[in-house]
């Protein structure tokens, strides 16, 4: 049986309000002609990195032209001071300005730049939106929760099983945690990677043949977020434990956290930094191989086994694993504890990876807006 929202209950935030005065944050790129040389480009700020896609149309899916990712740390004392610092933002924009430079060179003419939870918490997000501007004529647009756990969905439509009937998909941020619950048991099997694409419109669009939001979160602990809760506590792995409770108590007020559900018909999709480097890291790779990584499908006995290995290492040996690389070895504990509780609350004992996300749903977004992707299986 699907799960069902209880009634009176609403996990979904508040969208984000324009500022004052009704002007939108962003100015989107009026549709262009749909050629063969079309290119699109999709940018995600966060509360850690500042990553960027260019792309192409082609067949159901598109092709990579150009990337772009950094470190930049955003929200680096944003739990203690609820702003955006002046050192974090000068990296931003410093990463921004490639990114102009990138888009430039290509000839982009569609586009769209958007800033995630860290933007959305901070007293001066908006005003740093206004600087991006000023600085390197990019319009960069704070978005909504909702929006953000949307693109993330669909971003990952080519994993969607045929026998998958119940669909949780976890989207592990810096600042924040997207949660979403899919019943897709009225769906053709054949339908149901086209089914989630089609979610692009809204949560909300729905017939009795498509994929049904049963319920979503964005919980405000991500592995920055959650790793700053948990700062003062000195003991490696009772630090690990802890989050990973508190991370679980957070999901009281999601409907499908205490449904019955059965283990046949039944995927977790998890995409985030933490969960490709997870995988990884059950591979052995000490040089990143997207192709390998995205879309495996892990045993939750697996992943624990990774996260004991990072454990027994201690904060010093996880600074220099090779699989973990020296980006993420403050954060992968956090992102862990979180993984963790997922699998501990779910009926299943398998994941399957995605090294896909924010950017990719932005891309699949704009190119199904515009009609350039062709309606066939997903290679």
């Amino acid at each position: 049986m699907a799960p069902e929202r209880p009634r009176g209950e609403d996990a979904m935030p508040r969208a984000v309000e324009p500022p004052e005065g009704g002007a939108r944050l962003t100015e989107p790129s009026p549709p262009q002609p749909t050629g063969s040389a079309q290119l699109y480009a999709a940018l995600d700020l966060g509360t850690n990195s500042c990553r960027m896609l260019i792309a192409q149309p082609k067949g159901s899916q598109f092709r990579v032209m150009d990337s772009f990712s950094k470190t930049v740390q955003l929200g680096a004392g944003l739990e203690a001071s609820g702003r955006l610092s002046r050192a974090s933002m000068g990296r931003t924009i410093q990463a921004l300005r490639i990114c102009q430079k990138k888009i430039e060179k290509h000839g982009v003419t569609r586009l769209r730049l958007v800033a995630t939870e860290a933007c959305r918490r901070a007293r001066n997000g908006r005003d740093f939106m206004k600087q991006i501007r000023r600085e390197t004529g990019l319009l960069v647009e704070i978005i909504a929760a909702e929006e953000e756990a949307r693109l993330a969905v669909i971003s990952c439509a080519p994993l969607v099983q045929p026998a998958t009937e119940q669909l949780l998909v976890v989207d592990i941020g810096g600042g924040s945690t997207e949660l979403v619950w899919i019943d897709l048991s009225s769906v053709a099997p054949d339908d149901r990677s086209r089914a989630i694409m089609r979610l692009h419109s809204g949560f909300h669009v729905q017939g009795p043949q498509d994929a049904r939001v049963v319920d979503w979160i964005s919980v405000p602990l991500g592995v920055a977020t959650l790793k700053d809760q948990f700062g003062d506590v000195d003991d490696d792995a009772a630090r690990f434990a802890l989050m990973s409770w508190f991370f679980e108590e957070h999901l009281a007020a999601f409907s499908p956290y205490n449904a019955a559900q059965a283990r046949a018909g039944f995927q977790i999709i998890g995409t985030s930094g933490t969960v490709t480097t997870v995988a990884a890291s059950f591979l052995g790779l000490r040089r990143y191989d997207r192709a390998k990584v995205d879309g495996l499908v892990m045993t939750s006995d697996q992943i624990d086994f990774v996260i004991r290995e990072y454990l027994s290492l201690g904060p010093e040996g996880r600074r220099h694993d090779p699989r973990i690389g020296r980006d993420r070895h403050t954060l992968i504990m956090s992102g862990a504890a979180i993984l963790q509780a997922l699998m501990r609350i779910w009926p299943t004992d398998q994941l399957s990876v995605a090294d896909r996300g924010l950017r990719e749903g932005l891309l699949y977004a704009q190119m199904s807006a515009d009609g350039v992707l062709e309606d066939g299986p997903f290679e």
